[in-house]
């Protein structure tokens, strides 16, 4: 069945016709509420939202865009809406000082709105088409400092190639307002481009760093991941405020407390483009879910250790094995 003919039908009230039309892009609509809004639980509610929008006014598209076009701008108006209800999300050293690692870890902060990881399978086709950069942790770090609108006017321009007529028509403004905030966001964007570099795989002498870094970490091999870190590595693992900077006080860390007991890599995943390893730890002789750990790198260096704690980011990367 054509699209048009589904398109006819969902307008006729066709609730199984609309499904089938707007389920393709459904993932990449979460991907881009996700970029605003810095959470995936945010994400989902919106695009959820979105999907309601688009089937009350489905009749009524009249088709002067594409219906790709049209579902990114009711997204993009109701990630909007929720934006300007939501703290801007953080990451570890914008929200607490660098700890010692041999002290207290301090207890997880739940106050902290935590910018959230995008997890996907290492095999997903879409995800390997998706520009790694344009999903990057500090890239959405920078994104989550500018005010929503613009955003949203970033994305839609730099991310997504949308004109500044279909980006002003998104954000219910002119092309001159569209233009004067994709300038601003730029200038504010540029201070990133160099933390931005934490971050994709990109040729195969890092992909042979990440195995390297898998058998030495479940072989509790300190000296073997250490070998492998840039001078300037940062360890980070929301929700907890503790973070490390510098190579000697990550190899502390990983010498006195995370290597004291073992760990095993059940798969590996991407986070934001990022390689990833959903480990398990064994703890009285039981293996329970212990961190998702994503690696960035600078050049052929690991720059910065991403290690999510929470239980529900563990349990999301299991689901994509």
């Amino acid at each position: 069945m054509t699209d048009a003919v589904l398109l006819d039908r969902a307008r006729g009230g066709d609730e199984s016709a609309f499904a089938t039309l707007v389920g393709p892009h459904r993932r990449e609509l979460q991907r881009h509420c996700y970029r605003i809004l810095g959470s995936l639980a945010d994400a989902e509610d919106a695009t959820q939202e979105a999907l309601m929008a688009a089937w009350r006014g489905i009749a009524g598209f009249a088709g002067h865009s594409s219906l790709r076009t049209w579902l990114y701008r009711i997204a993009t108006r109701t990630s909007l809406r929720i934006a300007e209800r939501r703290r801007a999300r953080v990451l570890s050293w914008d929200a607490h000082p660098a700890r010692d690692p041999l002290g207290d870890l301090g207890a997880p902060d739940d106050a902290t709105a935590w910018l959230e990881p995008w997890i996907a399978s290492a095999d997903d086709p879409a995800e390997a088409a998706e520009r790694r950069d344009a999903i990057s942790l500090a890239f959405l770090a920078a994104l989550q400092q500018l005010p929503p609108s613009q955003r949203a006017a970033l994305i839609l321009r730099d991310v997504l190639d949308f004109s500044a007529a279909e980006t002003a028509e998104a954000l219910e403004t002119s092309v001159a307002a569209v233009n004067s905030a994709l300038q601003r966001a730029r200038a504010s964007r540029a201070g990133a481009e160099a933390a931005a570099d934490r971050g994709i795989v990109r040729d195969p002498a890092q992909q042979r760093a990440v195995d390297a870094f898998v058998a030495a970490f479940e072989a509790g091999d300190v000296r073997g991941i250490v070998g492998l870190l840039a001078e300037d590595v940062r360890l980070t693992m929301p929700p907890l405020p503790a973070w490390f900077d510098g190579i000697a006080d990550v190899t502390a860390f990983f010498a006195e407390r995370s290597l004291v007991t073992p760990w095993c890599v059940r798969e590996q995943v991407l986070v934001n483009g990022m390689p990833a390893l959903v480990a398990d730890q064994q703890a009285d002789g039981v293996w329970r879910p212990g961190a998702v750990m994503a690696l960035g790198f600078r050049g052929s260096e690991i720059s910065w250790i991403a290690s999510f704690l929470d239980p529900r980011v563990i349990e999301r990367a299991a689901s994509e094995r």
